[in-house]
């Protein structure tokens, strides 16, 4: 097995520990709204929302640096 591999495993089974042992009811916030949910939800949930703004944003910044690039190419 690649090292990569192993190491994605071990994460994704380290994160499995963490959710089965965080299952109590926790209640969120935000501004007026109050929200109660179990902390198995609330982790994957907040874990994916990181993901998708972080792939937005570089694909923002990479289409910005691939424009400006372009723009130093045509001088």
């Amino acid at each position: 097995m690649k090292v990569k591999t192993v190491i994605i495993l071990f994460l994704v089974f380290l994160f499995l520990i963490i959710l089965l042992q965080n299952t109590e009811v926790v209640d969120f916030s935000i501004y007026f709204w109050k929200i109660s949910m179990s902390r198995i939800i609330l982790l994957p949930s907040i874990l994916i929302m990181g993901f998708v703004i972080g792939f937005i944003t570089a694909k923002i910044h990479r289409k910005k640096y691939q424009t400006k690039m372009k723009e130093e190419d045509d001088e």
